[in-house]
């Protein structure tokens, strides 16, 4: 797993690259990951999760990303969305109110996030 570390603005985040993300368990896997390098924010490319992670009848989503939160790690999904978010109303109504919230976000790229974690 390769992985960059940066801080913006103090806030220390990972971006993490490796194997797909299809299972409950590999949010432990990222945990541990995270927790390693310090950090508090995982910046996951959107590339990486299972089509089932954008199914949100999998539970795979609400499953996942309660792991994390549960630890206090802020989840990043960065990348493109559209192609699932114009296949489900449901999805596109979880990302709207993810991007909401501080613990889970759906950002197109690395400079949107950078944006979201400014000032944090």
């Amino acid at each position: 797993m390769a992985n960059e570390e940066q801080q913006i603005d103090g806030v220390h985040r990972l971006a993490v690259d490796g194997d797909p993300i299809s299972t409950e368990d590999d949010a432990i896997d990222l945990i541990g990951s995270v927790w390693s390098h310090g950090a508090k924010t995982a910046a996951v490319p959107v590339e990486r999760f299972d089509p089932a992670f954008f199914d949100l009848s999998t539970r795979l989503a609400g499953e996942f990303t309660q792991k994390l939160v549960n630890y206090r790690i802020r989840l990043a999904v960065v990348g493109d969305l559209t192609e699932h978010t114009e296949a489900s109303g449901a999805l596109r109504d979880f990302v709207r109110e993810s991007n909401r919230g501080d613990h889970v976000w759906f950002v197109r790229d690395e400079a949107e996030l950078e944006r979201r974690l400014a000032g944090r």
